[in-house]
């Protein structure tokens, strides 16, 4: 075969073989060094670059889990309180008048004057209204003029007994001397037998005389409490006041027409008495025991900001309610301002003496789960101790204890979740004031 020979166009760098020599040996295929060095640098960093990442990434795993393993979380404390003084227990309560009346016409009749209105203070023997009565009156002087009527027929009745004495004391004389002249012979048998009968029959007039006596004693006797009736009755027609207070309650206006003995209606007055003043409220089972006769009382109404009105327990219903478990209990508070009205709403807060001391702790304190109740207590070491508790009252915002504590005691205030016996804490102090007995309750 015949080779064709190329042509190659004179000056082309692709077709043309490199030329001879040592500087142009990079395009013969060599690598330069400064490249290559500058490669390796960069691997070298990214590989300490990662190793530093990872070293870093270690120390703080291990700082977190040291921090896990070393974690105190923070609780609030305080100190759970040994009580021998008073228990003041606040209860609501309603100031009630200390008497109260509804005043009823004993009269039938027609108002005709009325003194008083409602908010009038009235004392003992005041008139409140006068009632005109012309039946009664009428019916007073009917019943009067037949006591005058029985009274003359006492008088009379006496008389005849006077009569019938006499007359019995002649015909006992008269059969006397009868009787004697007829055993003598001169007088004959049958008159001194009409003697005798005389003589009986005037015993007999006697008897009947006295018994009309009494009859007539009998009738003057009723007509005379038919005429005090009336009179009582007519004195009704004037109404006074029973006792020192306030009227509180009005029906009546001058020209009504009022009925005796009408108590289902409407009262005439209401009047309330409060210069004393009574204050009730109802006392849980759980302290009962120490309420007594002669308990002192605070009673504060929010109407009244900076009055302080103080009493005694003056009686109690002596018995529970089986709804509430709670007994009614009245205090007597002296009321000269007049600044406590009937139907208030008030806090009554008893000082309750203890029967023996107690330990009370807050509320937040206690705790309850499957193990039931129990507090945290911080022992000195900050760590958790968990004791069990039974709670023997509860003021509210506080409880005081049956048994488990002795007074003196740190205890955890709502203690985070899982916290456990013997785990370590941070005691923080609580803002505030420290927990008290005091406590309401509704």
């Amino acid at each position: 075969m015949n080779e064709i020979p190329r042509h190659t166009p004179p000056g082309d760098p692709l077709l043309s073989p490199p030329p001879a020599g040592p500087k142009h040996a990079a395009q013969r295929g060599h690598v330069p060094r400064a490249p290559l060095i500058g490669a390796v640098v960069v691997v070298l960093a990214a590989l300490a670059l990662g190793a530093f990442n990872h070293w870093s990434i270690d120390r703080r795993a291990e700082a977190t889990q040291r921090a896990a393993v070393d974690f105190r979380p923070q609780v609030r404390v305080a100190t759970a309180e040994l009580r021998e003084g008073p228990i003041k227990l606040t209860q609501p309560g309603t100031i009630l008048p200390f008497d109260q009346a509804n005043i009823y016409a004993r009269s039938t009749g027609y108002i005709a004057e009325r003194k008083v209105d409602i908010g009038s203070r009235v004392h003992a023997g005041d008139l409140l209204v006068r009632i005109s009565a012309p039946d009664l009156d009428a019916q007073l002087q009917q019943a009067q003029a037949q006591l005058g009527q029985m009274q003359a027929q006492l008088i009379q009745s006496n008389a005849n007994v006077d009569q019938a004495r006499a007359n019995l004391y002649l015909a006992g004389r008269t059969n006397a001397r009868t009787s004697q002249l007829a055993s003598q012979g001169w007088e004959t048998m049958q008159n001194a037998d009409n003697t005798q009968t005389s003589l009986n029959t005037n015993a007999a007039n006697l008897e009947s005389a006295l018994a009309g006596v009494k009859v007539a004693e009998a009738n003057v006797k009723a007509t005379q409490a038919t005429v005090d009736r009336l009179r009582t009755l007519t004195a009704y027609e004037s109404v006074t006041v029973p006792f020192d207070g306030v009227i509180t309650a009005r029906n009546i206006d001058v020209g009504d027409l009022v009925s005796a003995d009408a108590a289902s209606g409407a009262p005439m007055f209401t009047i309330q008495r409060e210069d004393t003043v009574r204050v009730q409220a109802y006392v849980p089972q759980s302290d009962i025991a120490g309420i007594r006769d002669g308990v002192p009382v605070d009673v504060n109404v929010a109407e009244l900001p900076g009055h302080v009105f103080s009493g005694k327990v003056a009686r109690s219903a002596m018995a529970l309610d089986p709804n509430s478990r709670t007994m009614l209990v009245q205090a007597d508070v002296a009321n000269p301002d007049h600044l406590l009205h009937p139907g208030l709403y008030a806090e009554v807060t008893f000082d309750i003496p203890r029967t023996h001391p107690g330990v009370v702790v807050p509320s937040e304190a206690v705790l309850f789960d499957g193990s039931g109740l129990h507090v945290d207590v911080i022992d000195g070491d900050d760590r958790v101790r968990v004791q069990k508790i039974s709670i023997f009252r509860d003021f509210g915002t506080s409880v005081e204890l049956a048994d488990g504590l002795k007074g003196g005691e740190r205890l955890a205030l709502q203690p985070p979740a899982g916290t456990t016996d013997g785990q370590a804490v941070q005691p923080i102090a609580p803002p505030g004031p420290a927990p008290g007995a005091t406590a309401s309750k509704s």
